[in-house]
């Protein structure tokens, strides 16, 4: 269990965050065949399921010859770019240390659970591009990651989302523009990466029609 950012992490507004870390945990495949996944557990954005939903995830991809990175992610409480920051942080670290795993810098995926899954369409749909020239390696490496699973996803952030996600998220400050930003199947683009979604029909959890909206 690895902190992910040296030091206090950014906060989403410019400052740093000195009460909150986010760390990654690396299960390597003993067979690797060069592709690694950030893992991001479901939990609605107010706690994480790091089991099922995490170490358990990373242990069944290691049987497939794929290393599984278990992100323990900052929760939002209003502030909702911060998960995002550790998801890019999180697929940048990964493809910076692929090669010591035996994987591929260009096959870093990312993987999610419900609200984790909301968080992994973000980090396939709000792209940034890197900084070449910044001094940290890890910062350097590409946040946009190559592929992405999602299962049983949360994508949009307007009336079909339960109300407790979006306050999670957003806090007493949620606006039309963040309610924009935050809808993944409305910010979906040419440069979106190849995705699978996985969803049962009957989920009353978190209604089929977010996998829906993005596939369309």
């Amino acid at each position: 269990r690895i902190p992910l950012w040296d030091g206090p992490p950014p906060n989403g507004s410019g400052g740093t965050d000195t009460n909150g870390q986010a760390y990654v945990t690396v299960h390597p495949s003993p067979k690797p065949q060069g592709a690694t996944v950030v893992i991001c557990p479901g939990g609605g954005y107010a706690m994480q399921v790091t089991g099922a939903e995490g170490h358990g995830i990373a242990e069944w991809l290691n049987r497939h010859g794929i290393t599984g990175v278990v992100l323990e992610y900052r929760l939002p409480a209003g502030r909702p770019e911060v998960p995002l920051l550790d998801a890019r942080r999180a697929i940048q670290w990964a493809r910076h240390r692929a090669p010591g795993w035996k994987g591929d810098p260009g096959k870093v995926g990312i993987m999610g659970f419900s609200a984790g899954g909301h968080l992994a369409a973000t980090a396939s749909t709000l792209l940034e591009s890197a900084p070449a020239a910044s001094p940290d390696p890890v910062t350097r490496a590409s946040s946009c990651p190559d592929f992405a699973i999602l299962v049983y996803p949360v994508i949009s952030m307007d009336a079909l989302t339960h109300a407790g996600i979006r306050r999670n998220l957003f806090g007493d400050w949620e606006t039309p523009v963040l309610v924009e930003r935050f809808s993944c199947e409305r910010q979906v683009t040419r440069r979106t990466p190849p995705t699978f979604l996985a969803h049962a029909i009957d989920d009353t959890g978190v209604v089929i029609e977010h996998s829906r909206r993005y596939q369309s």
